[in-house]
């Protein structure tokens, strides 16, 4: 499965709307530390583990295209 995540800093909140998330993070984009916490959200929200998810662009964007493995 495939999702648009856009990413709130400064903020702590979770919403998911067909295949968009929208996601708020308090860690700083500091050498993939937000894309980490990023991860452990969504793969908690899914009930999955994180080696499951992957994030497939915007590594370096508040807009990331990840992918969750079935």
């Amino acid at each position: 499965m495939l999702f648009k995540v856009n990413v709130e800093f400064n903020k702590e909140f979770f919403s998911i709307e067909k295949d968009q998330i929208t996601i708020g993070i308090k860690t700083k984009p500091i050498k993939g530390k937000a894309n980490k916490e990023i991860i452990k959200k969504i793969a908690k929200h899914f009930k999955v583990s994180t080696s499951m998810i992957q994030i497939k662009s915007g590594h370096k964007s508040s807009q990331k295209i990840i992918q969750i493995q079935d």
